[in-house]
């Protein structure tokens, strides 16, 4: 992160703020975006004629605006083409938390809520760049070795983009928090981490002889926390960012 980035912080709102447990809301781009860049799938929340919606898609970050893609069919690309209001979430679950009485079992988490105005990707420029990011945000400089998609599937492909313009981030990073009182009492409790672990790479059965795992890949090796992969991946595909 930059020395800018680090000291901003994104707007707060009736919308954005943290309701309850103000301790455990964040609203810095640091924290924020570190949360976003350690995903690729999120949530989108709109509405179509009064009825909500939530969309699971994969996404990535550029800055303060947000990118993600579908078939240029699908509804929620069709409904959030013209300025439409969305929220797109993300979380990540840390831990199951077992407490000595029910009312305190709770999971340690983090989360983000952002809200922006969607707007379809029509200029040309953008639109080539999103063909390339969406693969080398996630397995940076592997566009460059593959086939280059064609017109056809370019044009099934639509993109949408979002300036981040307010968002917030909610962690609870406490594991087993009893009463006082409880602590005392004969009961087992403990925390659970939960974490998503690559597993071994399984090669294509189908590849020609000669043709190895290439060495831009090494990032996503396993036992590697997913997170871990993604965000090294963003550093290296967007330095500055």
């Amino acid at each position: 992160m930059s020395d800018g980035e680090n000291l901003a912080s994104y707007p707060t709102s009736s919308r954005n703020q943290v309701k309850r447990r103000h301790d455990r809301g964040f609203y810095d781009h640091e924290t924020v975006h570190r949360i976003l860049d350690a995903s690729m799938m999120c949530h989108v929340s709109y509405v179509i004629d009064g009825q909500p919606y939530c969309t699971p898609t994969f996404f990535w970050r550029e800055g303060t605006r947000l990118y993600w893609h579908g078939s240029s069919a699908s509804r929620m690309l069709r409904n959030q083409s013209s300025g439409q209001r969305v929220c797109l979430t993300v979380a990540h679950l840390d831990s199951l938390v077992l407490a000595r009485c029910g009312f305190n079992h709770s999971a340690d988490y983090r989360a983000v809520m952002a809200f922006g105005t969607a707007y379809l990707v029509t200029d040309v420029e953008e639109k080539e760049r999103a063909v390339i990011a969406m693969v080398d945000r996630f397995f940076p400089d592997r566009t460059a070795g593959l086939r280059q998609s064609n017109t056809q599937e370019i044009k099934a492909t639509s993109f949408i983009a979002m300036e981040i313009e307010e968002a917030s981030a909610k962690i609870r990073a406490k594991g087993v928090a009893d009463d006082e009182e409880d602590y005392e009492l004969p009961i087992y409790a403990e925390r659970i981490p939960v974490r998503t672990v690559l597993g071994a790479p399984e090669p294509c059965s189908r590849l020609l002889p000669g043709v190895m795992r290439p060495e831009t890949l090494n990032g996503y090796s396993e036992g590697r926390l997913l997170e871990d992969a993604l965000r090294d991946a963003y550093f290296l595909q967007y330095p500055t960012r």
